[in-house]
């Protein structure tokens, strides 16, 4: 008798079936990150010029639709039009003095948060930190709905049954957007046909 050993099978290693849910997260969302890669913030981070142009349109939104909310208000009292352009004025000085006295002290950037917590403390921070957030969520809700109210503006009556559905719809996608990423979402945009 010989003692050849028989050469082993491959052995097939059965790999946990990913499902449909598994599947369709890592469609809209992406794959997972390693939150301890120490080269994340470089693969997700913008270069400045697609940063400045897809969030600054925060500030424009907030100056496109802001006025003219302000002065719808003001409904019947149009003798204090003058009062409010004036007051809307000042706010913009003191907000660009306060905005170049920040550069100054943090040259190198930070944001409200960071801001915050070294001039005031880490509890003023997280305040700030979460009024952030929740001024993010508000102008993003209010920039759909005032785009929701141009664009059904136009369109026939019997289509402003659908204007809340859309609205919804635009909300629901920018947030798969952002928990997609913001980098990995322009890298998609721009994908070629």
């Amino acid at each position: 008798m010989s003692s050849d050993p028989k050469p082993e099978e491959p052995s097939h290693s059965v790999l946990p079936r990913e499902s449909f849910a598994d599947r369709v997260q890592r469609k809209i969302l992406g794959e997972r990150r390693d939150v301890t890669d120490p080269h994340a913030l470089h693969k997700i981070s913008l270069i400045a010029f697609l940063a400045w142009v897809g969030l600054g349109a925060d500030g424009l939104s907030s100056s496109a639709y802001g006025p003219e909310e302000a002065f719808r208000a003001l409904g019947n009292h149009h003798y204090l039009a003058l009062a409010l352009a004036l007051a809307t004025g000042i706010t913009v000085l003191i907000l660009s003095a306060s905005y170049s006295s920040i550069i100054e002290q943090f040259p190198t950037g930070g944001g409200g948060y960071v801001v915050a917590s070294r001039l005031l403390g880490p509890r003023i921070g997280v305040v700030s930190g979460c009024a952030l957030v929740v001024d993010y969520i508000l102008t993003i809700t209010v920039s759909i709905a005032s785009g929701g109210n141009a664009i059904f503006s136009f369109l026939p009556q019997s289509w402003h049954a659908w204007k809340m559905a859309v609205e919804v719809a635009a909300i629901v996608l920018l947030i798969a957007l952002n928990l997609r990423g913001v980098k990995e979402t322009d890298r998609l945009g721009r994908r070629p046909s």
